[in-house]
């Protein structure tokens, strides 16, 4: 299966140890395409983006297994803990589906950020919530979460469609002008 599906490592300023490390975790499940692009956000001295070709769901994590995916968020912490508090680490990761989930990870403060790398898992549990046809706009193709260290947890943050961006705010989507 892993010759099938590939995901995408985009980044700059991690180091080729981390890399590999990343690299040795993924490359059982899937054939890795690597891209270390230029600084392109001067405010963060590492960025990386890590697209999974599969959908945010139970299914994803039991096909990866949980003990695979505790790694992975383990390498991120620890990427985290090698630079320090700051803006010294992004961490992006997308996955695939309808619509595509996107996981934006730019926390200063060590603490908050293994908080918000553990409790990805927990947004699981409120997509059925969070997805309701009834509640979201229409035709959204994406929709990207961001970590709110005051309130501790995930939180919706934009959606996009073909043609129009919205911003979560409240309880509502709300049409970014």
């Amino acid at each position: 299966m892993s010759q099938e599906l590939t995901t995408t490592l985009t980044y700059y300023g991690i180091s080729p140890w981390e890399i590999e490390v990343l690299y040795g975790y993924l490359n059982s499940h899937f054939k890795i395409v690597q891209e270390e692009i230029e600084q392109n956000d001067e405010d963060f001295v590492s960025f990386l983006d890590v697209n999974i070709p599969l959908t945010f769901n139970e299914a994803f994590f039991q096909w990866f297994e949980f003990k695979r995916w505790e790694k992975v968020k383990a390498v991120f912490k620890e990427m985290k803990r090698r630079r320090g508090s700051g803006n010294a680490l992004k961490v992006r990761i997308n996955f695939s589906g309808k619509p595509k989930i996107i996981f934006s990870i730019d926390i200063e403060d060590k603490q908050w950020f293994d908080n918000a790398i553990e409790k990805m898992d927990f947004v699981l549990e409120l997509l059925p919530y969070h997805l309701d046809p009834q509640k979201l706009p229409n035709e959204v193709s994406e929709i990207a979460y961001k970590f709110d260290s005051e309130s501790i947890r995930w939180r919706l943050y934009t959606a996009n469609s073909e043609s129009k961006k919205y911003i979560f705010r409240g309880d509502i989507w709300k049409e970014v002008t």
